[in-house]
C-alpha cells in the first residue's frame, strides 16, 4: 500500500499496520444486539511506543485506553473480558492499565472478567484486580506478587578495558543506580525502602480486591509463581478453565444472552479470526530479536517475572 503524505511529493511505503490505522470493531462470534469486548493484554507492559524501522506501534497503554475509550462510546458494550499474557512490566505502565480498567469498570458499570493464558505474573495479575471474576488456564503460571529492581552494572568489564567515568555532582546520591560503579551500603538500604514500598502499594490492592487469608497473603508475598490449582487456593484466581469457559462465565455475571456478540477492536482485519489470534496484538517486529533482551538492560523498577521474558 502507497500513502502520500501531503508534507511532500515522495509517497511513503506502508507494509504493515501501525498506529496511524484507526481502530475497527470486528465479531468474532454471536449475533444478538449486545456486546462482550475482549481487550488482549499480551507481552511486557510498558507505556513506551515501539518506534520500528518499517513501522511504529503505541505502547501497550496506549492501545488499551484507546480501545478502553472506545468502548465507553458503545451502549451495546456490556461486559469486558481481559484476555491476558504477559510476565508484566514497569511498574508505572501496570498501575495506569490497572487506574484505567478501574476507572472504566466505574463510569461504564459492566462488569470484568480476566482469563490468564500462559502467563499473568506481577504486572500482569496487577491489571486484573479490577475484575469481578478471575479465571485461569489450566496450565497457567501466576503471581510473582512483588517487585524489582533493574541495576545493571559494568565496573569490572571498564576494569578490565580501562575505562573510567568521574561524574561532577549536586548532591552525593545525585548518581545513585549508575552502573559505573558498585553502590555504596547506604544507597542499598534506600533502594530497598523504594522497593517496599512499591510493594506495598502491590500488596494492599491485593488485599483490597481479593482479600486471601494471612497465611495465603504470607505466601503470595514471597514473590514466587504458582500454578493455577495452588493459585486458586491462595484466592489470586476464582475458577480454573478455558477461553470459552470465561465467555461462558462472563455472560453468567452479567446476564447476557448465550447469542451475545463477542467482539474485538483491531486496527486490520485478520482473515478466520478467532479469540486465540495473537498476530493481532503484537507489536514486536524485530529481525534480529533484540527488543526480547534489552529489558535487561534498562535500570527501573519493574512489577515483572523476569524468567518469563526470556
Amino acid at each position: 500500500m502507497l500513502i502520500w503524505s501531503s508534507a511532500c511529493i515522495s509517497p511513503q511505503i506502508k507494509l504493515f499496520s501501525d498506529s496511524r490505522d484507526a481502530l475497527q470493531e470486528f465479531v468474532l462470534q454471536g449475533k444478538g444486539e449486545q456486546k462482550i469486548l475482549v481487550l488482549p493484554v499480551e507481552g511486557m507492559i510498558t507505556d513506551a511506543a515501539d518506534q520500528g524501522v518499517l513501522r511504529s506501534q503505541p505502547s501497550m497503554v496506549q492501545e488499551i485506553v484507546s480501545r478502553l475509550e472506545k468502548a465507553k462510546k458503545d451502549p451495546d458494550i456490556k461486559a469486558l473480558l481481559l484476555k491476558i499474557d504477559s510476565p508484566g512490566g514497569t511498574v508505572t505502565a501496570s498501575d495506569l492499565i490497572y487506574h484505567e480498567i478501574q476507572k472504566y469498570k466505574e463510569e461504564t458499570g459492566v462488569e470484568v472478567v480476566a482469563i490468564f493464558m500462559n502467563l499473568a505474573a506481577s504486572g500482569g495479575y496487577y491489571v486484573a484486580l479490577p475484575a469481578d471474576l478471575i479465571m485461569a488456564h489450566p496450565t497457567t503460571a501466576t503471581g510473582s506478587v512483588g517487585v524489582i529492581l533493574w541495576h545493571p552494572g559494568v565496573v569490572e568489564l571498564m576494569d578490565k578495558i580501562g575505562v573510567t567515568v568521574d561524574p561532577t555532582l549536586s548532591g552525593i546520591y545525585k548518581d545513585m543506580g549508575s552502573p559505573f560503579r558498585k553502590q555504596t551500603e547506604t544507597e542499598a538500604v534506600i533502594f530497598q525502602e523504594m522497593i517496599t514500598s512499591l510493594a506495598s502499594r502491590f500488596i494492599d490492592l491485593v488485599q483490597k480486591h481479593r482479600n486471601p487469608s494471612p497465611e495465603a497473603l504470607e505466601r503470595i508475598t514471597t514473590g514466587r509463581i504458582f500454578l493455577a490449582d495452588e493459585a486458586r487456593e491462595l484466592g489470586l484466581v476464582d475458577r480454573i478453565g478455558y477461553l470459552s469457559d470465561a465467555i461462558d462465565a462472563v455472560q453468567e455475571l452479567s446476564n447476557l444472552p448465550l447469542d451475545a456478540q463477542v467482539v474485538v477492536y483491531r486496527r486490520n482485519e485478520y482473515i478466520n479470526d478467532t479469540l486465540y489470534n495473537n498476530a493481532a496484538v503484537s507489536r514486536d517486529f524485530d529481525l534480529l530479536g533484540i527488543g526480547r533482551i534489552l529489558p535487561s538492560l534498562k535500570s527501573g523498577f519493574y512489577y515483572l517475572w523476569y524468567p518469563g521474558t526470556e
